[in-house]
Parts: structure tokens; C-alpha cells; sequence
């Protein structure tokens, strides 16, 4: 299960339980559905940098506003939307990238439904959005609550970490 290698530091930095079990359970969801299996191997409650080549981004609004963005390493994403559908591709290309955005949106869907009836709760999203590149920066205001939780590819192809990485980050605002 995901969340078992991090829960014991949540208590140290202070995140907010239900943001993290609703990433880590929606994470879980998701990528069952792309036969891939992850583990968590961090969590920050400050902004980390996004070390994958696709970050795909979404909106939230209702009784918070933010986004939710899941930054993904290449080979990490390309692995998954073969599972997600059930094709081979090999390399970063148009439906791999949709891919990414379609991850995104399953993940951000779960998040939204384990977050419906708390005071997190919201009920709009945005389209997603697929950025590809490396060494940006995504720049956040402060007052925010931001919970990025990292997870590790279960690919035993992929011999780099950074090649298995991915980081799902929430930044919220309640209104």
C-alpha cells in the first residue's frame, strides 16, 4: 500500500491526513488502472522542484480554490498509459502525452470524490493542462495549504530513480 512507508513521517511535518490519504488512495486507484504499482517515498508540506519531463495541471474550485498538478519522469509516464491503454508506444509522443492528462484528470476525479463531504471539498475542475519540458518552476503565494506526496514506479526496466519518480502536489485555498 502507498501511504505505509510515509505515514510515520506525517506527524513531523505537520501535513494534513486527509489531503494525504486522498492523493496516496487516488494515486493507488489510478494507476491500478494502468497495471502500474508505486509506493510513496516522500512528503512535503513546501513546494519541491518538478523533476519529470510532463506535469500535467488542474483547477479546483468550490469550497476551496487551487490546482493539483502530477509531474511525471518520461519513462514513468510512458509505462503507464501503455497500461492505461493497453498499447505500446515506446517513447514520449502525442498519446502518451494525452495520456498524461487523462492520468491527471483520473487522479484529480479521485482526489475530488475522497474530498467531497470535508471541508476540502470541491466541486469544479478544470480540463487538464500538459506541460513537457524540464527546469521550471512553479511559483505559489503564501497562505496556501500545499502538500506535494511522492511516489516511486514499481519498473524494475527503469535502472535510474530519477526515471521512476513522479510527485502529485495540491495547493489549496480555503474560501
Amino acid at each position: 500500500m502507498a501511504g505505509i512507508a510515509c505515514e510515520p513521517v506525517l506527524n513531523e511535518i505537520k501535513v494534513n491526513p486527509q489531503l494525504f490519504r486522498a492523493i496516496t488512495d487516488s494515486v493507488n486507484n489510478a494507476l491500478g488502472m494502468c497495471d502500474t504499482r508505486v509506493r510513496c517515498v516522500g512528503v512535503s508540506a513546501t513546494p519541491t522542484k518538478e523533476t519529470g519531463i510532463i506535469t500535467g495541471m488542474i483547477g479546483v474550485h468550490g469550497k476551496v480554490s487551487g490546482f493539483v498538478s502530477v509531474n511525471i519522469a518520461e519513462e514513468f509516464v510512458i509505462r503507464a498509459v501503455e497500461g492505461l491503454l493497453q498499447e505500446e508506444f515506446g517513447k514520449l509522443c502525442s498519446q502518451v502525452i494525452d495520456g498524461a492528462g487523462e492520468i491527471t484528470n483520473i487522479i484529480v476525479g479521485g482526489i475530488k470524490s475522497a474530498l467531497a463531504k470535508t471541508e476540502w471539498g470541491f466541486s469544479h475542475i478544470t480540463v487538464p493542462s500538459v506541460i513537457v519540458g524540464q527546469n521550471f518552476t512553479i511559483a505559489y503565494s503564501r497562505g496556501l495549504e500545499f502538500l506535494t506526496v511522492t511516489f516511486e514506479h514499481d519498473d524494475a526496466d527503469a535502472i535510474r530513480l530519477e526515471d521512476r519518480m513522479m510527485h502529485v502536489s495540491m495547493s489549496m485555498l480555503t474560501l
